[in-house]
């Protein structure tokens, strides 16, 4: 039996070179002030292994409760498409997909994420689309 999923996809144009947006993902000094990262959070765990078949691992500490993001790198080509595993153990071990792909633009580039989940988390969506585009912005202001 084949589990259904559904997708979420978010965009984000960036005044900047698609490569200078693509590392900012694999970059660990980078990425822990925006990957998961949260206003009122404090990033206690940030580890990151940028390679196919690495992972990553960032735990936010959020109104005193601990909320860990995990992953596994499945295709990196840089600097056009990133493709990983990704989940949160507390609430389900089962991962979703999560792929990003960026196109250079005359202005910079542009970024679409889409993010692959089981469908019995449909009514997530709305909240996973406003994560990402909170996490895009937060990656434009810091670049």
């Amino acid at each position: 039996m084949t589990q259904k999923t559904l997708a979420v996809t978010v965009t984000h144009a960036f005044k900047l070179p698609a490569e200078r947006v693509f590392d900012a993902w694999l970059d660990i000094k980078l990425a822990r002030k925006w990957f998961f990262a949260t206003d009122g959070g404090d990033m206690v765990v940030a580890e990151l292994d940028p390679r196919v078949g690495g992972g990553f691992r960032f735990t936010d500490q959020r109104d005193g409760e601990e909320v860990e993001h995990v992953g596994e790198y499945l295709e990196i080509t840089r600097p056009t498409r990133l493709v990983f595993s990704f989940c949160l153990p507390a609430f389900d071990p089962k991962p979703d997909i999560v792929t990003v792909e960026i196109c250079p633009t005359d202005e910079g580039c542009t970024l679409k994420l889409t993010h692959t989940m089981a469908a019995e988390y449909a009514e997530y969506t709305d909240r996973t689309q406003e994560g990402w585009s909170k996490m895009l912005h937060r990656l434009a202001a810091l670049l």
